[in-house]
């Protein structure tokens, strides 16, 4: 399967990283914002072609699927750029940073019956696996996530130490994650969404502090503390707290409530979550399925991130 990457940034790595686990599978064209940057991602993974305009990408022998890992406010063009092109595509989280564009996404998806994904890895990760298969299985019931997904932000950097030419959000791309996953573990949608935020940031122009507190029909609860003022261990942090049990994930690692590490190697292929989403994309377009977490699953988490944005609004 030949397969072009759009972003050669931070996250963009991450895929290579995870697409040289994965038997065949090609990268064959790796579209950047910075020609200087691009070139010299592409010779490093040994992409053959390299461009600063995702058309030509496009336009690349034999291509079958993008990958956007590209700034968040250019995902909805780029995105119906490749399904009107006949490919398919992984939106990177989030999908958009709007409910109008995400609606657009999931109604090109609908005209043109590509696979449409979009980049919840949270859903891949062993340690949530873990989690939602013991949900299913009837084992285990939420009572509460608690969840703090805290940066150290000053500048517009990313995770390489790198100028961004776009500026992160707390709600539309950090929370995604987490609301996302609240949906996703108990089945439900939220029948409370609520927020509030801090101070906006006078260059970076965006809320350095939020809070998010959601609540569905079982009565599950999420608490949700996101900051780019926390001076101290970056990431998210997850702490279930169930009917049987409380759990702490880290990304791809998972411990019970006392620290005491569960072993979560044999609950998928790999035990690597950006892995698990690039093999399910590739496992969705050879099998002509919709694949877990599609554009058209996850639109309801972006419908809750409109409801919160509009509370934020309020005030």
């Amino acid at each position: 399967m030949k397969i072009a990457l759009a972003g050669q940034g931070a996250f963009g790595i991450r895929h290579l990283e995870a697409l040289a686990r994965i038997p065949d599978v090609e990268v064959i064209s790796l579209t950047g914002g910075r020609p200087a940057g691009t070139e010299e991602v592409a010779k490093k993974w040994k992409i053959p072609h390299w461009t600063t305009n995702l058309a030509e990408s496009l336009k690349q022998p034999g291509l079958d699927a993008v990958i956007l890992a590209s700034p968040t406010q250019i995902h909805a063009q780029q995105a119906e750029m490749c399904m009107r092109a006949g490919k398919h595509v992984l939106i990177e989280i989030p999908m958009a940073d709007s409910l109008a564009d995400s609606e657009r996404i999931v109604r090109v998806q609908k005209e043109t019956g590509l696979v449409a994904m979009a980049g919840h890895v949270r859903r891949f990760n062993p340690s949530h696996q873990w989690i939602h298969k013991r949900i299913k299985s009837g084992e285990l019931k939420i009572q509460q996530m608690d969840v703090q997904t805290y940066f150290f932000r000053r500048t517009n950097m990313n995770a390489q130490g790198q100028p961004r030419s776009w500026t992160d959000h707390l709600l539309w791309h950090h929370a995604c994650h987490t609301v996302d996953l609240f949906q996703y573990q108990t089945g439900e949608l939220p029948t409370v969404a609520h927020a509030v935020q801090g101070p906006v940031h006078p260059e970076l122009k965006i809320a350095m502090d939020m809070s998010i507190q959601l609540k569905v029909a079982s009565g599950a609860i999420l608490t949700l503390s996101l900051s780019f003022n926390n001076n101290g261990p970056l990431g998210s942090f997850f702490r279930y707290i169930c009917d049987n049990g409380t759990y702490k994930a880290v990304y791809d690692d998972l411990v019970d409530g006392y620290d005491k590490p569960i072993d979560v190697s044999k609950v998928d292929v790999s035990t690597n979550g950006i892995e698990l989403e690039d093999r399910e994309f590739f496992a969705a377009i050879k099998d002509r399925r919709e694949p877990n977490s599609s554009v058209r699953q996850v639109l309801d988490s972006m419908r809750t991130l409109d409801k919160l944005e509009r509370d934020l609004a309020r005030g």
